[in-house]
């Protein structure tokens, strides 16, 4: 650990709790809150999510007054400091800020400090860098992250001045980390905006003359909107070839006779691209192997999934050797009228919204028929106006992209800002003893403001 100023103590959280044993505790396991506790209102439940977004005044789910009178060692008042035990990673801190009490959940920490502590400073201090790293030193688990109650209580340390000193730097940081939170706040609004209006320039080249919200719905109703002559409205099978995928039959695995085959799956399929990092293989007949050997156009659509994801999907192109696809995965093969891209777009534009008025819903997942998807409306212009308008959506794409990465670099050096301050706060560099801001600090981090925050535009 570094040598802190003079007055500046290291403290565990054990030791931030004080004299109070009860002030350090988790959200109650097992048989103590099961899921058949929660109810539509009485005393709020807090989560991981919570904990991370900050998001205290719309909760989620509640238990009722007995049962959070059962879990009373569990609860949580405002002003106690909050911290994520599970997670990627763990170690998330923040100041409850609800305007009653609520009840933690498993993979919450409760720490109440002691009167000689601000919370914020202790939640803060658990952001900075230092102590993260320690908290990423004692977390474990493989399928889920978690830190211990029993590690944390002793295994991180945050430096800790004198309680005029906590106030003063709690007051500085969130002079400025409320500035950075605007900026950042208003970088995301913007990439919010750019998808906003790429989405909206490919439905108007997708859509010929019919641009409007309107036209969409009446799409999805079934209403479909007049096209500009030369365009007509053809159904998915009347311009590609469509078929199911494969169902992994776990018995015949050892079968000498089948061949084993990369295979997509719905987490291979995303939205306007493919994800061909992890790809899963199989072993099916060769037959099968054969009928779906995915070829050069084809276009991908989900079958299953999340509601959101139903019919999404993109080009393939031939990425991978003797690939086929699972059955919660569609193949829509082009047929000569039809670009394989101008397919995809449409089914990631409207056509998705039309799988999911059209899907049938579960009690985990959403999935559409082979028969429906097949009726699935596509608009149809001549080849010459479908490479004219694809040239255009490529073309906005790449202004869309550049923008991205401006934006996409603003945010990260925002967040390189926020670990700076955060430092300096714990250092003792940020604060004099007298109370005064460090300038020798603050002036060269001031420059590293991300411009939309330093000026308050963007571009």
């Amino acid at each position: 650990m570094n040598d802190l100023p003079a007055g500046w103590r290291w403290l565990t959280p054990h030791e931030i709790a004080g004299e109070d044993r009860s002030s350090l505790v988790i959200g109650p396991f097992g048989s103590n809150l099961k899921t058949s506790d929660y109810t539509t209102e009485g005393v709020p439940l807090v989560f991981v999510r919570d904990i991370r977004n900050s998001s205290f005044s719309h909760p989620r789910a509640f238990v009722s007054a007995a049962k959070a009178e059962e879990l009373s060692a569990h609860l949580v008042k405002p002003k106690d400091v909050l911290v994520t035990k599970m997670g990627d990673p763990p170690g998330d801190s923040v100041v409850y800020s609800g305007s009653g009490l609520a009840v933690i959940t498993a993979d919450c920490i409760r720490l109440r400090p002691a009167p000689d502590f601000h919370p914020s400073y202790i939640a803060y201090a658990l952001q900075a860098p230092d102590a993260r790293r320690q908290v990423a030193g004692i977390t474990a688990g493989v399928a889920q992250l978690k830190v211990s109650l029993a590690r944390f209580r002793g295994g991180v340390r945050i430096p800790v001045p004198p309680l005029p000193q906590q106030e003063r730097i709690v007051e500085v940081l969130e002079e400025h980390l409320s500035r950075l939170d605007a900026g950042v706040a208003y970088l995301q609004t913007v990439l919010r905006r750019v998808a906003t209006y790429e989405d909206a320039i490919i439905m108007r080249a997708l859509g010929s003359t019919e641009t409007s919200t309107d036209g969409v719905q009446q799409i999805l109703n079934g209403n479909l909107p007049q096209l500009a002559p030369r365009w007509e409205w053809k159904q998915l099978a009347d311009v590609a070839d469509v078929v199911g995928g494969v169902t992994k039959d776990t018995k015949k695995q050892t079968d000498p006779s089948y061949v084993e085959v990369p295979y997509l799956r719905v987490a291979n399929v995303q939205r306007a691209r493919l994800d061909l990092d992890n790809i899963a293989v199989l072993r099916v007949p060769p037959a099968k192997a054969k009928t779906l050997l995915l070829q050069h156009g084809d276009v991908l659509m989900n079958e299953g999934g999340d509601r959101d994801k139903l019919a999404r999907g993109w080009v393939w192109e031939e990425q991978i050797e003797g690939c086929i696809h699972q059955n919660h995965v569609f193949r829509a093969r082009p047929r000569p009228d039809m670009r394989s891209e101008w397919l995809a777009w449409c089914a990631n534009t409207y056509g998705a919204r039309w799988a999911q008025r059209h899907g049938k819903q579960s009690v985990n997942l959403a999935s559409i028929s082979l028969k429906v998807i097949k009726t699935m409306p596509i608009p149809v212009p001549p080849l010459s106006v479908q490479d004219e308008r694809l040239a255009q959506i490529r073309e906005m794409l790449e202004r869309s992209r550049r923008l991205r990465s401006v934006v996409e670099g603003e945010l990260k050096r925002a967040e390189r800002l926020r670990k700076s301050l955060l430092s300096a706060a714990f250092s003792g560099r940020l604060v004099g003893d007298s109370g005064s801001t460090n300038a020798e600090v603050m002036d060269p981090l001031t420059e590293e403001l991300p411009s939309p925050v330093r000026e308050g535009v963007l571009f």
